[in-house]
């Protein structure tokens, strides 16, 4: 199969004194970049200028759409074993509950919603990035690079000195003001939000449902939102991470250095818990007391973009590329899901298999995404979530992250005319149950079949037998050997024919209902990612090397 060495060529090719990529930053971005590429036996270092993890429950939302990558990766389970389950949203308008969102989701989308404090987040990927044998340089900032043809010169001050390193490429993980971002001169657009806010990481002995989170406003005359309190559950009794507007006595606007306040979090104007529990008293839909302040924090918020995801070599991704208000918690899982689009590419550029074009295609799929979010996000913050209009279902998914897709990219094979229903080429894969293999005697779901794959050919079979696809699977084992793996989803559940690749027995009927299909043969590309690269209705050998062109050199 084309994962069956992942592990070993991780482990064998590991040279603390070279690396294929240099990733800048070790947050929950450059931790997933590091990770995923070092899962794919690209040795890459990663550096962060702090000298430790920071225990600040900073980012604390989990979509479900990073909760699926994660199981790609085969990490999801310590992520569930110790995050909360966030089950809704309870939302308060000067003392009245005006809404009661249930994060409900479709039953075929395997994972809901979750808190977790980023430090946990940051743990979990660092310890297991550890098992491929490369650990966070500390203490160890990017100053200065210069890139060519061939790789980049990056020039690293260490504990121990300036270190210069040289390597195919460099990823920009490090933040809102990014060392790589300013050096390769792109712009960051956009502008700041007026108010001022201060977080918490506090216990409060309401008797709140659990798993519900709490956004409390008050409106005045004239309709305007002037004081404001979200809480969010967190890991263990009682405990949230609550945020709110500064009182005056906070506020930048008469701190010195105020005008240099940007983006995040600021040292040195801590608020205690006096400020908390004033703003708890104004605003907590029942009377409560705070306690157990583990730490605190006044924060602005800003709104940029950048106007390239990278060039040549270099490449910037999460808050080095697009920063936007905290609501709805998409900006850690949308950076996330910028690392994992572009590990996958770089790891196929550095074995020298990627068409040249491949990484560049990085900009041109997530970049829109970046847009999307922080134009949505904005808007958000002045209404709040529960304002957006339409479908419910459709907000709900779009704030999972399950609808985020890349229809135009210059990467997925377009879709045939007469396709039918299902998902379109740059859409998500969407996981299905009730498949069945001939020794297993329980039921799999598709994203059991994927877990930690490559790119995958899933056959689409109506009857017993595997349909005859040779000029199909011919078209893999000539332009990408070994790169692409192979199986077969069929609807009759009665035993056929021995196949040279894995088949699985669709015995619900889910896969063919989740991707359209009937009783005509078809086949998907799946991508790393878990994209859909091509939908082939009937399946076709020049469609498949069509897509197989656009990822493969020649």
């Amino acid at each position: 199969m084309a994962d069956r060495t992942l592990r070993e060529k991780a482990m064998a090719h590991h040279d603390a004194a070279r690396a294929d990529v240099l990733v800048a930053g070790a947050g929950p971005v450059g931790l997933s970049a590091a990770a995923e590429l070092r899962r794919r036996g690209i040795t890459c270092r990663i550096v962060d200028r702090l000298s430790a993890r920071l225990p600040y429950a900073k980012a604390v939302g989990i979509q479900p759409r990073t909760l699926e990558l994660w199981d790609r990766m085969g990490l999801v389970q310590a992520v569930l074993d110790v995050a909360v389950p966030m089950r809704g949203q309870l939302v308060y308008e000067n003392g009245v509950e005006k809404a009661r969102i249930e994060l409900a989701l479709p039953p075929e989308v395997p994972y809901g919603f979750a808190a977790l404090p980023q430090y946990e987040t940051e743990r979990i990927l660092e310890e297991y990035l550890n098992r491929f044998g490369t650990a966070i340089e500390r203490e160890t900032e990017l100053v200065s690079f210069t890139q060519d043809a061939t790789g980049v010169t990056s020039l690293l001050r260490t504990p121990r000195g300036e270190e210069e390193v040289r390597t195919p490429f460099l990823v920009g993980c490090d933040g809102a003001h990014s060392a790589v971002r300013k050096g390769l001169g792109l712009t960051f657009e956009g502008g700041a939000l007026p108010d001022e806010y201060m977080l918490a990481d506090v216990e409060v002995d309401w008797d709140m449902p659990y798993g519900y989170g709490v956004r409390s406003e008050h409106r005045g005359p004239d309709g305007a939102v002037d004081d404001l309190l979200v809480c969010i559950p967190l890991p263990g009794e009682h405990r949230y991470r609550v945020s709110m507007r500064v009182p005056p006595e906070l506020s930048a606007s008469g701190h010195p250095g105020g005008a240099e306040v940007g983006h995040g979090l600021e040292g040195g104007r801590a608020p205690g818990l006096t400020h908390v529990q004033d703003v708890l008293d104004r605003l907590s839909p029942r009377p409560t007391t705070a306690s157990s302040l583990r730490w605190s924090s006044v924060f602005r918020i800003s709104h940029r973009l950048v106007n390239r995801y990278g060039m040549g070599r270099v490449f910037v991704a999460g808050d080095a590329a697009h920063i936007h208000p905290p609501t709805g918690a998409q900006g850690m899982n949308t950076g996330i899901q910028d690392a994992w689009n572009l590990a996958w590419k770089l790891a196929l550029a550095v074995e020298g298999v990627a068409d040249p074009q491949l990484p560049a295609s990085y900009d041109a799929e997530r970049r829109p995404v970046g847009e999307e979010v922080v134009g949505r996000t904005v808007r958000h913050a002045a209404e709040g979530v529960h304002a957006d209009r339409g479908d419910p279902m459709t907000v709900m998914l779009r704030e999972a992250q399950l609808l985020v897709g890349y229809p135009d990219s210059p990467l997925v094979q377009p879709a045939e005319p007469d396709a039918g229903p299902g998902p379109r080429p740059g859409d998500r894969a969407p996981d299905c149950g009730g498949l069945r293999a001939a020794i297993a005697t329980y039921p799999l779901r598709l994203f059991d079949v994927l877990r930690g794959r490559e790119h995958t050919l899933v056959l689409h079979g109506p009857g017993p037998d595997v349909p005859d696809l040779a000029h199909v699977t011919a078209v893999v084992h000539e332009l990408a050997p070994d790169r692409v793996n192979i199986c077969a989803v069929l609807a009759d559940t009665d035993a056929g024919r021995a196949a040279p690749f894995p088949v699985y027995r669709d015995s619900e009927g889910e896969f063919a209902r989740a991707y359209g299909v009937g009783e005509t043969p078809a086949a998907f590309v799946v991508r790393p990612d878990g994209y859909l690269g091509a939908r082939l209705c009937p399946p076709s050998g020049p469609g498949l090397g069509s897509y197989l062109s656009r990822v493969f050199a020649p």
